[in-house]
């Protein structure tokens, strides 16, 4: 059966791809590689078309791994100028007419961190050699510290949205994509609605780990930068920008979802460079490589 695309999700697509749906889920592969291990951000590569950057979690070393399509390996990265202290989320973007990758090292499982980092560097061409860092981004959140796994670039705007993750409802904040000459401070934009929690079934289920599931883990920007794709362990939800607008609007109702086929531990989600593809990544291994594909 196929998906009806949520309604605001269409303005993604041109006008005679409106009533559009989504496809039914498709394993594009299944991720085996000891390279892959712990995927905890994906971002579709504008040089390397039909591949995508992936990063692992903390106690892995600070690379690049690049997937293709069906998420097999094809070639690890060394990042210089940036420590994996614990990165959680990976964007592309294009700025200025070069393409760029932000590694969001927001972890923080014991909320002890005073401060985050975010890392800026240029999407690598040549994959036998190291990659240097073009900036990085010292934050702090307002309040203090706070989990976060999920961050997205707006170019547009020289931003970055952030998620918190433990926090019930999740949290929406966004600072300057470029440093200033003061450290920033996180900018609470927002809380976002109709996260579904746990339920009964779900923690006699899961006693442990089911009371995680609506945990935010990623996000990723539509190519238009209108819609947010949400990503916890069950679903995918979407928040839409008005035109011209900014989100507030966006946080007073609950949004559109897709809830996942089972998935162990999805942590990573990325749209295509077109738009009309959204790409899911496990931080288990063996895990299948999810895409949903927008249909006619």
């Amino acid at each position: 059966m196929r998906r009806i695309l949520p309604t605001l999700l269409l303005v993604l697509l041109p006008a005679p791809a409106f009533g559009a749906r989504w496809g039914d889920p498709e394993v594009a592969g299944l991720v085996t590689d000891r390279a892959l291990d712990e995927i905890s951000g994906l971002a579709a590569s504008r040089a390397h078309p039909g591949h995508y950057w992936a990063i692992n979690d903390s106690g892995n070393s600070a690379e690049l791994q690049l997937m293709d399509e069906r998420g097999q390996h094809r070639a690890s990265v060394p990042v210089t100028g940036a420590a994996n202290i614990d990165w959680e989320d990976l964007s592309s973007f294009e700025l200025d007419g070069r393409h760029y990758l932000l590694i969001a090292d927001t972890g923080d499982n014991g909320g002890i961190r005073q401060d985050l980092v975010l890392h800026v560097l240029e999407e690598p061409t040549d994959l036998t050699r190291p990659v240097a860092v073009a900036w990085s981004l010292t934050f702090r959140w307002p309040d203090g510290p706070r989990d976060c796994e999920a961050a997205a670039v707006d170019p547009a705007r020289g931003e970055v949205l952030l998620i918190s993750k433990k926090r019930v409802p999740p949290e929406l904040f966004r600072i300057p994509l470029r440093p200033g000459e003061d450290q920033a401070v996180a900018e609470h934009l927002g809380n976002l609605p109709g996260i579904e929690q746990p339920d009964a079934g779900d923690l006699r289920r899961s006693p442990i780990y089911g009371r995680y599931r609506a945990q935010v883990t990623g996000a990723a920007l539509s190519p238009n930068g209108r819609v947010l794709a949400v990503l916890n362990y069950r679903s995918v939800h979407f928040l839409v920008r008005p035109r011209d607008g900014d989100w507030t609007p966006a946080l007073r109702d609950k949004p559109s979802h897709l809830t996942l086929p089972w998935m162990p531990q999805a942590e990573a989600i990325a749209f295509s460079p077109d738009g009309l593809s959204l790409t899911i990544g496990s931080e288990q291994l063996p895990s299948p490589f999810l895409r949903y594909r927008v249909e006619p």
